[in-house]
């Protein structure tokens, strides 16, 4: 067994991208034959999400197992931040971002648009990453630098040239929180051609194949949810960030809050973010004092008036 001490002077990013496809080779072993069998599906509850309840079967948890097993035989060194065991030495210069099954729920409803997330971050940025679909053999790899390849061919993405005209996706239309965030993502839905459901990381492959879809948008997500979309995406020609325009980092994640758009070119970027972008409805400390003040004069004027009224 190789050891790497998980020094960049001895860690390059070919060397990072071939063990990240070794992941995915582990993951498909250990996920490939729980689909389509009866399995036990457990619920995590998060009640302060759209969604509340999220499932977990044992072929995610033992997929992660297996992942994390592998990175700290060779990279002992590295950080790992996974979906199912959480998080270890996420300071050091390279993490593992891992969502071992993303599209749980149609895992377990035999529906093969899940698929394996691996990322490779440097310094919190992601600098690699792996989408993988086991059950169809497709796999798509990232890499900062070399471009996309899915199958091991280069690929670039597509789409049209304004929103209005573009197919979009997001998992669901409850994975957005009543008020503004469901308001702009409605606004979203009425300026592109049609919005489409049910892909989760699936979609984000499409876009960057240029297979036909143009736009994601979706919000709620983890880190392990998105990390490994943004090398795929970007390699290809595209465009990742929050809805801020913020770059997707690991030290981005809690100011992002999960709000993630990714666009096959940045003309369309552009127009979705005059939509997600518009400042959110927040009172600034200024805003608030003007509002406390212009209400505290309206009652003073009001008892001024009510004590200078002349008595009977």
């Amino acid at each position: 067994m190789v050891v790497n001490n998980g020094a960049s002077a001895s860690t390059s990013t070919e060397e990072l991208a071939s063990f990240a496809n070794e992941l995915a080779d582990e993951a498909r072993k250990v996920i490939l034959p729980y689909w389509r069998q009866p399995i036990e599906v457990e619920s995590k509850m998060e009640h302060d999400r759209p969604i509340a309840e999220s499932p977990v079967t044992i072929a995610d948890q033992r997929a992660e197992i297996a992942i994390r097993k592998l990175i700290e035989e060779r990279y002992p060194k590295h950080g790992i931040y996974g979906e199912e065991y959480g998080q270890v030495r996420t300071d050091a210069e390279y993490v593992w971002v891992l969502d071992p099954i993303d599209g749980t729920k149609s895992f377990i409803t035999g529906k093969p648009l899940f698929g394996t997330l691996i990322a490779c971050l440097k310094n919190g940025e992601p600098i690699i990453g792996v989408i993988d679909q086991c059950v169809l053999d497709e796999r798509w790899v990232g890499v900062v630098g070399s471009g996309t390849t899915f199958n091991g061919n280069p690929i670039t993405t597509a789409g049209c040239s304004e929103l209005k005209e573009s197919m979009m996706y997001a998992t669901t239309p409850h994975m957005f929180h009543e008020g503004e965030e469901s308001d702009k993502f409605k606004q979203m839905c009425n300026a592109v051609k049609r919005p489409l459901y049910g892909a989760d990381c699936y979609a984000y492959a499409i876009v960057a194949s240029g297979f036909g879809a143009d736009v994601v948008v979706e919000a709620d997500l983890g880190l392990y949810d998105y990390c490994a979309l943004v090398p795929v995406v970007e390699g290809a020609g595209g465009v990742m960030s929050d809805w801020c325009g913020r770059r997707l980092t690991l030290g981005n994640h809690e100011a992002s809050k999960g709000r993630v758009i990714a666009c096959a070119n940045e003309g369309l970027h552009k127009e979705a973010m005059a939509i997600l972008g518009k400042s959110w409805s927040r009172p600034n400390v200024v805003s608030k004092i003007m509002k406390d003040g212009i209400w505290y004069l309206a009652v003073g004027i009001g008892i001024g008036i009510v004590l200078a009224k002349p008595k009977k």
